[in-house]
């Protein structure tokens, strides 16, 4: 089915039909991957512009791709957590190449690696990812028994998974390795268990997250970023991207931004003046990501006292 056919039928219900009586639009769609963090700044955007511009905001889900290509469309209006540069490609496309989307110039600063807990580091002798190609150490991270060991790289539709696929086969830990593609909720709780049953577990870990402030983790190490060393294609962009991709160094520190329709500066100016100021920084990322993931808080009733207790913040978003 085409892209273009899928986001047409994601977005549908945005306005709709009941009996004689018609039900508007919403003045604001937010799309909403699927990782915590992204959750999170939906919630408290929404109701930071329902409240304070007396706008209508829905959330919607989306993967990356979808929610670029239906804000090049106005099907949808933010994407609240673009990382970077992870979605370099679609950055590059639809901010830079058809200018049909803005990009929020504050970006929360974030890391991405791989980790394994102290436990794990401390019962094998683990310290560098490169450590994962002997398949001896590999042998640890085994736990169905086919010599191989096992390691999350990220859940299906992430841009990082494929470039953890990229750095697997450039490391050449492919070999010694089952690369896992899962969703992250039932990621960590596979390493919530190997915490408490002191079993070893190696998994893509990042910033901003809750998971280094449930556990004690260790971060493996890696030759530096190397921009000459880091040749990432994504699929969409080449069906060779695999075999043509090369990265066996670390990550660059990522960069988190809203973008948002280039539509709304003329739809709807202030929820595009906003946007375009939202200001918020690691800590604070996470802090809302353990609220929801760990408390278990309602993200709706979350968001709504986060922007009642920290007024002076979002008033600068409005200024």
């Amino acid at each position: 089915m085409k892209l273009r056919k899928l986001i047409s039928m994601a977005c549908a219900g945005t306005a709709m039909s009941v009996g004689s009586m018609s039900v508007q639009a919403a003045d604001v769609v937010i799309g909403v991957p699927n990782w915590p963090s992204v959750l999170a700044t939906a919630h408290v955007l929404k109701v930071a512009m329902e409240e304070n511009l007396g706008l209508e905001v829905e959330l919607q889900n989306g993967t990356n791709p979808v929610v670029f290509e239906a804000m090049d469309t106005g099907a949808m209006h933010v994407h609240p957590e673009v990382w970077l540069p992870n979605q370099t490609n679609l950055n590059n496309k639809f901010v830079q190449e058809k200018q049909t989307v803005r990009m929020n110039p504050n970006g929360v600063a974030g890391d991405q690696a791989m980790c394994v807990t102290k436990g794990t580091a401390e019962r094998t002798g683990i310290s560098d990812l490169s450590d994962l190609t002997d398949p001896e150490m590999a042998k640890n991270f085994d736990t169905d028994g086919d010599g191989k060991g096992e390691i999350w790289i990220g859940a299906a539709g992430w841009a990082s998974t494929n470039v953890e696929k990229v750095r697997a086969k450039s490391y050449g830990y492919d070999q010694t390795m089952s690369l896992k593609e899962m969703d992250e909720t039932l990621a960590l709780a596979e390493v919530d268990n190997a915490v408490a049953q002191d079993k070893d577990i190696v998994f893509f870990c990042y910033t901003p997250h809750h998971m280094f402030a449930l556990h004690e983790l260790v971060i493996l190490k890696e030759p530096a970023y190397d921009e000459a060393k880091w040749n990432v294609i994504q699929p969409t962009d080449d069906p060779e991207w695999l075999e043509k991709s090369d990265a066996a160094v670390a990550w660059n520190t990522a960069r988190l931004h809203i973008h948002y329709a280039a539509s709304l500066e003329t739809d709807q100016p202030e929820a595009a003046a906003m946007l375009a100021n939202v200001n918020l920084d690691t800590s604070v990322v996470s802090a809302m990501t353990f609220a929801l993931v760990v408390e278990k808080q309602d993200p709706a009733e979350f968001a709504a006292k986060w922007v009642a207790e920290n007024g002076d913040i979002v008033d600068g978003w409005l200024q």
